[in-house]
């Protein structure tokens, strides 16, 4: 999800709004609750909610469009200095008002929400005043400058022509948007690594225009067509202001950190996660599972490699070196299956199809009726991560649910392609299609979008998300995917890996300063990534803080939710019943999902 501070607070407000109008009886209220005192509460919680929501659609009209209320699709978002303290007003203000509430009296759903709400207003006020990123981040803009444009063609939520119209608009705009850039940028405060990623990022806008606009102007009258022109060419002319801005004053002078420490990182991690593990439990759990799953990796690469010939000394007990060559040995047997350099889209969408296949032949879980389609990720969202699924907006029912894959860049050499190809081979390709389709993310979106608040449906928890798309990797491999074949199983176990080094890197990096080698070893030799990928990570972690832990965390809290509802039900436990069950409360966070699903105290 690449959502904006705002829109957290939009959805939550649009969230109560819903839940106004069809209100959802009071759950375990406290004794000295009445059903009348809930009713009151969650009464002026929704009163709340209604008047937030109308300001935050105006505050970030980039985000609005993003979740399917298009009457700001025209504007954009102002980040001047007078646009910030707006929207930092405003925050403040929501605040004031939901901290003045007895949230006790609410009802547990609503307990839940107040509560996300409120460390989302806190997020936004801590991330305007203290972290500061409009004044050091210049993906800040160049991502909402690809969002104004890309989140109105992408999908077909109105007639083509009225897109065309408001792209139009804000094209118009996005020229201001780029000035307010160069304003409010401290190149002594950008990092080097943010700089350049913006510099290659910021003509990605112009290829939207060019390939979705375009070819369609002439759906459009001639005055419209001369206006789209128009608007073309100057922001032909900004994009080609701004490049020279980035190239000749940002770049050079930028001397920026690109670690933003303890403090700020561990402020950060608790609003991101909204978790009850720290950062010291949570760096513990992961250097266990590191030990763990090696483990487990040898006892697999040994049967894999059980009588193969110039397979390397297999010890019942190996020392770390036995281990280490051992899993590198079997895992080049998966590495050697990999599709050529211009078919792994091609593969991505069969992988789907069969990860679809096996959940529906297996019933773990309730399948989704809505599209989805594997797309090529586009240009100014390039450079963070291989792959990502986009769900369509709460108030946009019935669109296609995006799985974005990013392509080999033409630029690439032989070597460098090679390295990829290893990493994302066939059986990688079939658990990125599991992770970020079905059983995972595009999956878990529809199930959280049938939830009546908008908040749990469409900004759903990172973690909550994250963490069951790595959960199902693990949960499809015990199902027997792929004929319980071993090599799947070795490369699954790898890719959960990944995740663990992700939550290790992350504070690794930004807390404990990290030189590029330590990370380095930690991804290629502790964890077996391949070097493109592990330089690929090295970048995300210097553009990016506390959400790679995501992955990890989630994870840790699915499988120990699952566990307590084992032990809970005992024979009775039903696995698809489960995990209909947890999908069902709208990913809040996993602690909130525990509570509901075993019925404890909200906390």
């Amino acid at each position: 999800m690449r959502q904006s501070l705002l829109a957290f607070a939009l959805i939550s407000a649009l969230a109560a709004c819903q839940k106004a109008e069809a209100p959802a009886a009071p759950i375990a209220a406290a004794p000295a609750t009445t059903a009348a005192d809930t009713a009151e509460a969650d009464a002026k919680f929704a009163d709340l909610s209604r008047r937030a929501l109308e300001g935050w659609l105006q505050l970030s009209p980039i985000s609005a469009t993003q979740i399917g209320e298009h009457k700001y699709d025209s504007e954009i978002d102002d980040l001047s200095a007078a646009g910030r303290l707006k929207g930092l007003d405003f925050s403040k203000q929501r605040l004031a008002e939901l901290d003045a509430m007895d949230v006790s009296r609410l009802s547990r759903e609503n307990q839940i929400d107040a509560a996300i709400l409120r460390n989302q207003l806190q997020y936004d006020v801590w991330g305007s005043e203290t972290l500061e990123s409009w004044a050091w981040d210049p993906q800040v803009y160049s991502g909402l400058a690809g969002s104004a444009v890309y989140g109105l063609m992408a999908r077909e939520f109105a007639p083509l022509p009225e897109r065309i119209n408001s792209a139009v608009a804000r094209m118009e705009k996005l020229p201001g948007l780029l000035a307010q850039a160069r304003e409010n940028l401290d190149p002594a405060r950008v990092p080097q690594v943010h700089a350049e990623t913006a510099a290659r990022q910021n003509s990605g806008i112009l290829s939207i225009v060019d390939s979705l606009i375009t070819p369609n102007l002439k759906e459009l009258p001639d005055a419209e067509r001369a206006r789209a022109l128009k608007a073309t060419l100057a922001l032909q002319a900004a994009v080609a202001e701004h490049q020279q801005w980035l190239d000749k004053t940002l770049v050079p002078n930028a001397k920026g950190d690109f670690r933003i420490g303890q403090t700020l990182y561990d402020q950060k991690l608790q609003f991101a996660l909204l978790s009850s593990l720290s950062r010291t439990e949570i760096k513990q759990r992961a250097e266990d599972e590191i030990k763990r799953v090696r483990e487990e990796m040898y006892t697999v690469a040994r049967t894999v490699l059980k009588d193969r010939p110039n397979a390397p000394a297999m010890a019942d007990t190996p020392n770390a070196e036995q281990q280490q060559k051992t899993i590198e040995a079997a895992l080049e047997l998966a590495y050697a299956d990999r599709p050529a350099r211009d078919k792994v889209v091609q593969a991505a969408e069969a992988a789907l199809q069969a990860a679809t296949d096996f959940v529906r032949e297996k019933d773990l879980v309730t399948l989704p009726d809505s599209p989805v389609r594997i797309i090529t990720m586009p240009e100014f969202q390039r450079g963070v991560s291989v792959a990502y699924a986009d769900s369509p907006g709460p108030l946009d029912k019935g669109l296609e649910t995006f799985y974005a894959v990013s392509p080999i860049p033409e630029e690439w050499d032989d070597k460098k392609v090679d390295s990829f190809l290893r990493e994302y081979n066939n059986r990688m390709i079939h658990l990125l299609s599991i992770h970020e389709g079905v059983p995972g993310h595009y999956l878990e979106g529809w199930h959280s979008a049938k939830f009546p608040s908008t908040l749990r449906a469409v900004l759903r928890s990172g973690p909550f998300a994250e963490g069951w798309a790595v959960y199902t990797e693990k949960m499809m491999a015990d199902a027997g995917y792929m004929d319980n074949d071993p090599l799947f199983r070795l490369v699954q176990q790898k890719f959960y890996l990944r995740g663990v080094a992700n939550a290790l890197l992350d504070q690794g990096v930004h807390v404990d300063s990290w030189t590029r080698e330590q990370a380095m070893d930690l991804m290629v030799r502790q964890t077996f990534q391949q070097q493109s990928e592990a330089e690929g990570k090295w970048t995300r972690t210097q553009l990016t803080s506390a959400q790679l832990p995501t992955y990890f965390v989630g994870a840790q809290e699915h499988f120990d939710t699952r566990k307590a509802a084992e032990k809970k039900l005992g024979a009775a436990f039903d696995l698809k019943a489960y995990h209909d069950q947890v999908l069902s409360y709208g990913a809040p966070p996993v602690r909130f999902a525990r509570q509901l699903m075993l019925d404890q105290p909200i906390q």
